[in-house]
């Protein structure tokens, strides 16, 4: 099967173990919609920065790394770019590996939006990191998020129509599978 989507990205980072559990391939999209004043990542809000890339291309990288645990999307809001995001889920999956997503919708926006390619690639991610980045919220005490009101979820523990909630102090107090 020859993949010819393609999607524009900020970068890649071939091995991170800060976004996410284990070692991980981190996929940045370039452009965001919420544009969040005090983003980690300004410099992923112009939709018309960075580079484009194939998922094939990203998708060779990954498989060339036989010690990562998963993938990441980040951004940039992955899911404003969910066509081609869900082509690489779907090869990723295939090769056994988790994938996380940080995003600055919550799951319940991403599920009522009627956008099929967005509810379909929540169906292959493992943990979301779900809504915008609120400066007055900032925190560090909890791993993983920018801002108290986001959310880790267990995506297929929250299938059944109840989010299921990871709460943990530190990164080594979670656990998935």
């Amino acid at each position: 099967m020859i993949i010819l989507k393609t999607f524009r990205l900020s970068g890649l980072v071939k091995e991170s173990i800060v976004d996410g559990l284990g070692l991980r391939y981190v996929v940045f999209a370039q452009g965001c919609s919420h544009k969040c004043d005090g983003c980690h990542n300004p410099q992923t809000h112009n939709y018309f920065a960075g580079e484009e890339y194939t998922v094939m291309t990203v998708f060779q990288d990954i498989k060339r790394n036989p010690l990562l645990k998963g993938v990441t999307f980040s951004g940039g809001e992955p899911m404003d770019q969910s066509q081609a995001f869900l082509e690489l889920a779907k090869l990723v999956k295939d090769i056994g590996l988790d994938i996380w997503c940080f995003t600055g919708y919550t799951l319940e926006e991403i599920l009522e939006s009627k956008d099929q390619y967005k509810i379909e690639l929540v169906k292959y991610i493992d943990v979301l990191v779900d809504g915008k980045f609120i400066k007055d919220k900032k925190t560090i005490e909890k791993p993983f998020v920018g801002s108290s009101n986001q959310r880790i979820i267990d995506i297929k523990a929250s299938m059944n129509g109840i989010v299921s909630e990871i709460n943990y102090r530190s990164p080594q107090e979670i656990t998935l599978l």
